[in-house]
């Protein structure tokens, strides 16, 4: 069984028949197609990939996962909610993560950068009814995303190997370790109340996947390899958010040997 085969099982068995029982089953499914996939090795890994195969293993969970129950979610969210609702719902999640660029990017030493997302958040969390309108933007204040491992990158502290972790999607060594430091900074975090925290938590998810939809689309149409489309396109992105859009040339990772 693969991992396409699984997500139609997941589909087809019933949630009110089995309760509990039949949800723990259908993720033991997943858990155990992803560790069947795990165990195949890859002729030619990428040098940025050494994990390949169990990183693949864990791309194609995460993909099922978001197939049977995230996709769906997510664009039920965009086709019920009307379209100012949801840009109020993303500018106070942006706000939030507004909050945390100000920290990194002052570890950066990046005065206007830091000048420029403080303005923000002031002026949002005032003007901007707590982050819900982006009034910044409007007077062109620029946002400049940070977290702490774009911190690490800035300096000098090497991505390392590529890395998918469950649930959350792809990342590198360096920002994995950063996770440790970038959860309990989200200001969601500090919200004492469980239900009113964990509900942010799953509005914040939802959101950004109702965001990114026909971008995934896209992906799934245009991609021979969505694993290693996906991959490439955020090594890319990460690196060039280190280096500003301007990485030195002699960074460049080298070819992966061709296939015999």
């Amino acid at each position: 069984m693969n991992v396409e085969q699984a997500t139609i099982a997941l589909k087809q068995t019933t949630w009110g028949t089995h309760g509990r029982s039949g949800r723990i089953l259908r993720w033991c499914l997943l858990v155990g197609v992803v560790v069947l996939q795990a165990c195949a090795t890859v002729a030619n890994p990428d040098p940025r990939d050494p994990m390949e195969s169990w990183n693949r293993g864990v791309f194609g969970f995460n993909d099922a996962v978001d197939a049977a129950v995230v996709k769906p979610v997510a664009t039920a969210y965009r086709d019920v909610l009307p379209h100012w609702l949801r840009r109020g719902v993303g500018n106070f999640f942006n706000n939030l993560e507004d909050m945390w660029s100000v920290v990194n990017n002052a570890l950066q030493a990046r005065g206007g950068d830091t000048v420029d997302s403080l303005g923000r958040v002031l002026i949002n969390t005032t003007v901007g009814l707590g982050g819900l309108i982006d009034v910044a933007s409007e007077v062109n204040i620029e946002r400049h995303p940070a977290n702490f491992g774009l911190t690490l990158g800035r300096w000098g502290v090497g991505p390392g190997p590529f890395v998918v972790i469950p649930f959350l999607g792809s990342s590198t060594l360096r920002d994995t370790v950063a996770l440790s430091v970038d959860i309990p900074a989200n200001p969601v975090r500090r919200v004492e109340d469980d239900a009113t925290r964990n509900g942010l938590t799953l509005l914040n998810l939802i959101d950004t996947r109702a965001t990114y939809l026909k971008a995934g689309e896209v992906v799934e149409d245009a991609a021979l390899d969505k694993y290693s489309f996906t991959r490439d396109a955020f090594l890319q992105r990460r690196r060039n958010q280190v280096y500003d859009g301007n990485p030195p040339d002699d960074d460049l990772p080298p070819e992966p040997a061709p296939a015999q």
